[in-house]
């Protein structure tokens, strides 16, 4: 558990988003189709606008197709590692 508690805190740190509310969104979207382009596209709308970052047309292309392509991590220590690399 301190492990994850580092993850949401340094995600809090830099994206200023509660991990409450990070919650909330992950259960909300828990009965969304992620093979749908359009619902993935809708996610990355939501996901951009609460963490009040913008998201170039590139960018969002590349986060659809890793969705669709399964290249996405699902487990905390990958998604840590990855969050900490993107601090470096």
């Amino acid at each position: 558990m301190e492990r994850e508690q580092q993850f949401f805190d340094k995600l809090e740190k830099k994206t200023s988003v509660k991990k409450d509310d990070i919650f909330k969104l992950a259960q909300s979207v828990s009965g969304y189709n992620l093979r749908d382009e359009r619902t993935i596209r809708m996610l990355i709308s939501q996901v951009s606008s609460m963490a009040g970052v913008a998201v170039t047309k590139q960018k969002e292309d590349q986060i659809v197709q890793a969705v669709l392509n399964n290249n996405i991590p699902l487990d905390m220590a990958t998604l840590s590692k990855m969050f900490e690399n993107g601090n470096k």
